[in-house]
Parts: structure tokens; C-alpha cells; sequence
């Protein structure tokens, strides 16, 4: 047991180095054992002391120390006051800044077509070495013949011209005294690669660049700065193309010769800022093997990962010199058993026809002995790789499945007693990997893009499965930059000028559901994490949002439900025609009445007549003479009682106007993209957790067993995403559909979160649908959750609190406990499955 704090963090980082937070925030775990924090002390190596504060904070305590300059690392301890009594201090944690001002750069931007290098000569030893780097495309740095760190597709996504996000690697251990080589290869990524459903390429630049800076402290503590400038050198490579969506291309028989190197070319200076980012770097983060290979005729053979990933391969058999093959990735196989991707090419309205789907790799092999073809500057949403021209038989020995996404910690875990259900809970932890590479999209293949709507209904999800609190404060600030002058959220963040303000789409911006992620997304991390700053921080771009909102009405172009089952979206002029103001005013209401709680939390004024007065407008237009809802569909019905629509009075009938509309469908649900998260939570408080239970059971279609029936490994964007016959039909990677398995976290194992990173929570198993145990756990910010619950004899319950948490039980016999931190069992009688 540990007799001091432990899981020492910084902001929302396990390795917070080259940040630029000035009062970078600092949080610990308690002793094992103890029950609540009086008190603490914290300490740094820079004389910063604040002595013993009375206190039970422990998350996200600010840093009041001296300012740290740029470069400078401080290391501090902590140690507490708890029922046990004063503990011992805690291992050092440490944090260190950035290159923080302008000022600070010697370094200049340069261009080149794909290779950078430059010599230097260092005369003494070094006894520190970072390396600060960022690129107008995406980099991958190199010293002495050495890859500089682990980070994959530097420096990240984000709106190029608010801000480009600068790594710091500690490369002490890669410099030699006498002659040094740095370099990089440069590559497209999403600055002038293609993006988005468009395939619209050069949105920030027709040119790659790198900015990178090298600072080497002496034994003397001197400093050396080299930096990108003149001296350097360009050349051609061996990658001779790498696109984010088309595929990467190596011609492996240019690495036998000596590049042609050439001074390289100062690029234009840049006014976006120069900045950190608050989320873990995108890594490998798995490897799979394949389950099978299989030969389709002399030049095609088709690889089976068994699971629908993120990535791309590793070929480690390339064949004689000369031999090209080319890798085609898809999701999903035809009738005769080879690769598909017709569902994943883009249908634009104002084209004549759908645009290629991309994922198709190439390379060129020189012969050589251990060669191997690792596209590291291109990702594929893929389970299925057709290897095109290879003479030789590949085995699952020659082909690796990696899996990348942004290197989140993971935080939440379910099972139970049904195995399709465990399946359908795997299957969304598999999409949610799949869409989080650097930021939220909503597939990983045919657009790739961030929908604010998709995040805005899962992120409650995401952040009982993954510490999501970073990576969500990075793609936030993309969505405040990405806001139109007169409030509009647009519906993709980082947007490229193809879809803003002056496309042929832009009248598709500002869609209630998707541009109210500007509020709900930060509130709901402000839930999980207790992260006060990120309201703050995002306070601007509600208000704007919400004034938008007030001006338009619900007038203008909404996507409303979108995607229910049988709908037909394929006319979008059609479609922009239907009245969807039920939608747009449910969501107004939803923004409002948060924004009045978040001011609430801030200290700041806010008019809560808003929420109040859009309320009473909708229940005049929404609620008849009679007392029913109109639109008379399951998701108005689910929206409208999940937010408070709904006066208490009425509340009973509209949930089983509900059920009845369930029942017509034969116990099918009716509800898309926005109101399907809502779905089982509502029948469940509303008195009807046996109808939760019957749709999360259905295995016909529409369904989520459904999916996992005809072989899912990730949730389909559609209902009848594959169809009877085995056609698929778009993604088959999109996370919304699996916000289901919230019910399963809140619901059936029963973690319910009532106060701000779960310093309170409910812990109320609710069980049914014949299932006879559940487990789960979830790693809140004061450490971890855990419940598990059978029914034998009786209804058995067994739940650990974490320390400086009290939990309230719920028995199903309607018994109320309260809980401080520990272990502890219940039992209940007469309950059965």
C-alpha cells in the first residue's frame, strides 16, 4: 500500500513536457486507505513552498509557484493530510515549458520536397538535449541515423491558421560529441493533403515546411541553439507521395543511391501561434496479427486482420527488386471474397459522380534482405488489405495489423453475463479508437472529418471509456477558432475553406445538435474531470454561439435527426426542406439552460429567462390542445423528456406515448444520430427499464445486435449499414451508435456521476434483460470505481469507493446507503434476472 500521494499528473498529461501553461494545474491521489484529504503541502525545486494548506482539493490544484521560463523544468512533491494522518512525501513529479515567445526561435521556416538534413559539430559534452519541432504538413525527425521519440502524423490536426502545435522531445541520449546529423522527412498530412468529404486538398498551403530547433545545455551550462535555416539541405526520398485519404507510395530503390541534396528554401513566416497541445501524441498503440491470408489468384491476395482498426499495415516480405505491389484497404469484403470500398467513396450532391475511396498503399521493393514497407504518413479505417502483385505467398507472419490512435490512458471497462452484449461493448471501444486520431471523426476512412455533432453525443461515452479530458481541450479550441464572426459553429472542426464560409456548402453550418457541442462538449468534460478552466476558456464561444442562435430562430438548414431507420438522405435539397424546428428549438433550449448552470459554476451573469422563455415556446408549439407531442416520433418524444421539455404532469403520458410508438414499430427503435444516446436512459427513468431491455436484446433490424449478428467488430453509421444480403452500405466505423453503451456503464452496472469528476457518485445496478451479473469500472480522477453485481440466491452487489469520493447505493430493493472509500458488499432478496 502507498503511505504517500501517488499518481502525480500535470494538466491532463502523464509526460507534461514543452508546455506552455503558465499555472499549470497539478493533481495527486491519496494515500491507499485513506477516506478524505484535509489538507496538503506542496513543494518545488525552485523554492516554491505553500506550506500546509487546508484543503480537500486534490484535482487540478494551480500551480502559484515562479514563473517558469521557457526550457525550464520543475520538479515538485506533495504530501497530505488525511484521516490517517500527515503522509509521507510523494515521489517527484515534474513538468517543463516550452519554447513559450517568439522571441525564443533562431530557427526559420524551410521548404523541401520530402528530406531535410544538416551537420553540426558539437565540442563538449551535453548533459541536456531537447528538441522542439513543428511543420506545415507532417514531420518525422531523425538524429544520427536515430527516429527522434515515438510520436506518429506530428505535429497533429489542427486550424493552421490559428495555431501549429510544437513537440519537445528529450533527445539527450541521441547526441555524440564531434560531427551530428539531424534531419526529417516532410510529408502532406492534412495541411495539403486531401480532407473531408470533398477530398479537397491545399486547404492551408500548396508547400510542406519544418521549423525545428535544437537546444544543447553544456556541462558548463552553456547553451547551443541549431535551428532550420540556412546550411540545410533538401532532397528527394524514397516516399514518393503521402496523402492522409488516397494512400502513401515508396519507391524502396531510391534509398541505394546518394540523394541529390540542394540548399533548401526559406518558407513565408506564419501569424498562427506556436503552441503545445493539451492531448497525448498520437502513437502505435497496438499491433494485430492476421487471422488469415488468403489467395484469390495469381496477382491478388486478401489479408483478414479479424478486427476493424485505425492504421495500417506492416509488409516485412516485399519481394525481388523491381516488384510493385499495391495495398487496398477496406471493411468489408464482396460476394466472391475480395476487398469492397464502393460504399466508402463520397457521393457529392454537385458532382457527377462518387470520388475515388482512397486507402491504397504502394510500394516499390529494391530487394533487399529485412526490408520493410511501413506507411507511417497515412491512416486507413480498414479490417480487409487486398495485397496487389506480390509473386510470393504472404502468411500472417509477413503482415502486421497496426493500430494507431491518439495514446489516451483507458479509464472504463464493462462485462456481464450475455456475450453478444460484451461483443457490442467491445465494438464500440473499437470505434471510438478508430475516430480519435488526433481529433474526433466521425469515420477513419470516407471523410475523416470532426463533426461537432458526433463528439457532442459521445463524448459522455468517451469519457467513461478514455481520459479524454486533453485530447477534447485541443479539438475545443479548434471549434472556437473555426467560428464564423457572426456566432456559427461549423459543422466540422478543423474546417478547411472547402466547407467554411465562402464554400457551395456553407448553408450547412450552424446545425442545431452539431453546433451545440460548443457548449455540451465542455460542460460534460467539466463533468468527468472537474476542469473549471475549460468553461472558462470556451465561455466566449458559447455566448456567440447562443446569440447566433437567438437571431436565426430555428430557421435555416438543420440535420435534425438525421440517419433514422428507412430515412432517405440521399436528396439533400429535398431534405434541407423539412421543417426541423422541433429540433433546433429542443436544442436551443438544452445550450441555454446549460449556459445558465455553467455561468452559475464561473461566477458570471447570465439571464436564465432564455432557457425559460425558448421552453415555453416550444411546449406552445410543440405540445397539442390535448397534451401530446408533436412531431409524434420516438426521438421528439426522447428529446423532449431527456432535457426537460416535458411539463412533470405530462411527463408520465408522454413516456408511454413512447413505448406505444416502440411497440408499432414491433419493439424497434425509431430514432438517428441525435436522439438514439438518449434512448434507453429515458425509458428506464421513466418507469419502462423492461423496454430498454427488450431494444437492447433486439436482434432484428433496426438494432445494435444486429450489427454484431452479421459480424461488426465496430458500429455502422447506418441501421442496415450491412444489409440482408451482405452489402454494406457507408461507414462501418462510426462511433455515435455506440453511445449505447452508456446504458451499460450507468444503467446496468449502475456508476452513475452526480457531482463534478465523480467526487460524488450513485452507484444503482439496475438489472434485467436476463442477465445474471455485471461488472464494471471506471478510473476517475480520484482513482478507481468498481462494481460488480450477480444474482444467485439473491441480488449479490460488491463496490469499491476511491479515496476522497463518498458514493450513494442504491439497492434494487429501494434500499439507500452512503458509502465512503473502501470496499463493500450488499445483498439483496428477492431480486431476479
Amino acid at each position: 500500500m502507498s503511505a504517500s500521494p501517488h499518481c502525480l499528473r500535470v494538466e491532463h498529461l502523464d509526460e507534461p513536457l514543452g508546455i506552455h501553461v503558465a499555472a499549470p494545474r497539478l493533481s495527486w491521489r491519496l494515500p491507499e486507505g485513506a477516506a478524505a484529504q484535509t489538507a496538503y503541502r506542496l513543494t518545488g525545486d525552485n523554492g516554491w513552498d505553500t506550506g500546509r494548506v487546508p484543503s480537500p482539493e486534490s484535482v487540478l490544484v494551480p500551480y502559484h509557484g515562479p514563473t517558469a521560463a521557457s526550457g525550464e523544468r520543475v520538479e515538485w512533491r506533495v504530501k497530505v493530510w488525511t484521516d490517517l494522518g500527515e503522509s509521507d512525501w510523494s515521489a517527484p513529479g515534474w513538468f517543463e515549458m516550452g519554447l513559450l515567445y517568439l522571441d525564443d526561435w533562431q530557427a526559420v521556416w524551410i521548404e523541401a520536397d520530402s528530406l531535410l538534413r544538416h551537420e553540426f559539430d558539437v565540442d563538449r559534452p551535453v548533459v541536456r538535449a531537447r528538441l522542439y519541432a513543428t511543420a506545415r504538413g507532417l514531420y518525422e525527425a531523425f538524429l544520427n541515423g536515430q527516429r527522434v521519440g515515438d510520436a506518429e502524423l506530428t505535429p497533429g490536426f489542427t486550424q493552421y491558421e490559428a495555431r501549429f502545435q510544437v513537440r519537445a522531445y528529450d533527445v539527450t541520449s541521441l547526441i555524440r560529441t564531434g560531427r551530428n546529423t539531424i534531419g526529417a522527412i516532410l510529408a502532406d498530412g492534412w495541411y495539403r493533403g486531401q480532407i473531408g468529404i470533398l477530398r479537397a486538398a491545399e486547404q492551408w498551403g500548396s508547400r510542406i515546411a519544418l521549423l525545428a530547433q535544437l537546444h544543447l545545455t553544456h556541462a558548463d551550462s552553456t547553451t547551443t541553439v541549431i535551428g532550420t535555416g540556412p546550411g540545410w539541405q533538401g532532397a528527394r526520398g524514397h516516399v514518393v507521395a503521402a496523402d492522409p485519404i488516397a494512400g502513401e507510395s515508396w519507391d524502396l530503390r531510391r534509398r541505394s543511391g546518394r540523394p541529390s541534396w540542394a540548399p533548401v528554401t526559406r518558407a513565408e513566416d506564419t501569424a498562427a501561434a506556436l503552441t503545445d497541445s493539451p492531448a497525448p501524441p498520437v502513437r502505435r498503440v497496438q499491433e494485430l496479427t492476421p487471422v488469415s491470408v488468403t489467395r484469390l489468384d495469381a496477382t491478388r491476395q486478401v489479408v483478414d486482420l479479424g478486427q476493424n482498426i485505425n492504421g495500417w499495415v506492416r509488409l516485412s516480405r516485399l519481394g525481388p527488386a523491381g516488384t510493385e505491389l499495391s495495398l487496398v484497404h477496406g471493411e468489408h469484403l464482396d460476394a466472391t471474397g475480395d476487398v469492397t470500398t464502393e460504399h466508402l467513396r463520397p457521393a457529392v450532391p454537385f458532382l457527377p459522380e462518387p470520388l475515388p475511396a482512397g486507402q491504397v498503399d504502394h510500394v516499390v521493393s529494391a530487394g533487399e534482405p529485412g526490408a520493410v514497407f511501413e506507411p507511417r504518413r497515412t491512416t486507413h479505417g480498414f479490417r480487409y488489405v487486398r495485397v496487389e502483385g506480390h509473386p510470393q505467398d504472404l502468411t500472417p507472419r509477413d503482415v502486421t495489423g497496426v493500430v494507431v490512435h491518439t495514446d489516451m490512458r483507458r479509464t472504463g471497462w464493462f462485462s456481464c453475463s450475455d456475450d453478444r452484449i460484451n461483443r457490442l461493448h467491445e465494438a464500440a471501444v473499437w470505434s471510438l479508437r478508430g475516430n480519435v486520431c488526433d481529433i474526433p471523426t466521425d469515420c477513419p476512412h470516407r471523410e475523416r472529418a470532426g463533426w461537432t455533432g458526433d463528439w457532442q453525443l459521445y463524448v459522455p461515452t468517451a469519457a467513461f471509456l478514455y481520459d479524454v479530458a486533453g485530447f477534447t481541450t485541443k479539438w475545443l479550441r479548434d471549434v472556437a477558432s473555426d467560428q464564423w464572426p457572426d456566432g456559427t459553429i461549423a459543422n466540422i472542426s478543423p474546417a478547411g475553406r472547402s466547407e467554411g464560409r465562402d464554400s457551395p456548402i456553407a448553408f450547412l453550418n450552424g446545425s442545431a445538435g452539431w453546433g451545440d457541442a460548443a457548449v455540451i462538449v465542455p460542460w460534460e468534460i467539466y463533468r468527468a474531470y472537474a476542469d473549471e478552466r475549460i468553461l472558462a476558456e470556451q465561455w466566449p464561444s458559447m455566448v456567440a454561439w447562443l446569440g447566433f442562435v437567438e437571431r436565426r430562430g430555428d430557421k435555416g438548414f438543420h440535420f435534425g435527426e438525421w440517419l433514422m431507420p428507412g430515412e432517405d438522405v440521399s436528396d439533400l435539397d429535398a431534405y434541407a426542406k423539412l421543417d426541423k424546428s422541433d429540433v433546433a428549438m429542443a436544442y436551443h433550449f438544452r445550450s441555454a439552460s446549460l449556459m445558465s448552470r455553467i455561468a452559475a459554476v464561473l461566477g458570471l451573469d447570465f439571464d436564465p429567462s432564455t432557457a425559460t422563455r425558448v421552453r415555453a415556446a416550444w411546449q406552445a408549439r410543440f405540445i397539442d390542445e390535448h397534451g401530446r407531442l408533436t412531431p409524434d416520433t420516438q426521438a421528439n418524444h426522447v428529446r423532449a423528456l431527456a432535457f426537460g421539455l416535458v411539463p412533470d404532469e405530462l411527463r408520465p403520458a408522454a413516456a408511454e406515448r413512447l413505448v406505444e410508438l416502440i411497440r408499432e414499430r414491433d419493439t424497434h427503435l425509431g430514432t438517428g444520430f441525435l436522439a438514439t444516446p438518449l434512448l434507453l436512459p429515458v425509458l428506464a427513468d421513466t418507469g419502462h427499464l423492461d423496454v430498454a431491455y427488450e431494444l437492447l436484446f433486439q436482434d432484428t433490424e433496426p438494432s445494435w445486435l444486429t450489427m454484431i449478428d452479421r459480424g461488426a467488430t465496430t458500429l455502422w453509421e447506418r441501421w442496415d449499414g450491412v444489409d440482408a444480403d451482405g452489402v454494406p452500405h457507408d461507414s462501418l466505423n462510426h462511433y455515435s451508435k455506440g453511445a449505447v453503451v452508456s446504458f451499460l456503464h450507468r444503467y446496468v452496472a449502475g456508476i452513475e456521476l452526480l457531482s463534478p469528476g465523480y467526487r460524488r457518485f450513485r452507484m444503482r445496478p439496475r438489472p434485467g434483460g436476463g442477465l445474471t451479473s455485471a461488472a464494471a469500472a471506471h478510473d476517475c480522477p480520484y482513482g478507481r470505481i468498481e462494481v460488480s453485481w450477480r444474482i444467485s440466491d439473491a441480488f449479490h452487489l460488491h463496490v469499491t469507493v476511491p479515496p476522497g469520493t463518498t458514493a450513494d447505493i442504491v439497492l434494487p430493493d429501494g434500499r439507500h446507503l452512503e458509502a465512503g472509500p473502501g470496499r463493500h458488499t450488499h445483498r439483496s432478496e428477492g431480486v431476479t434476472s
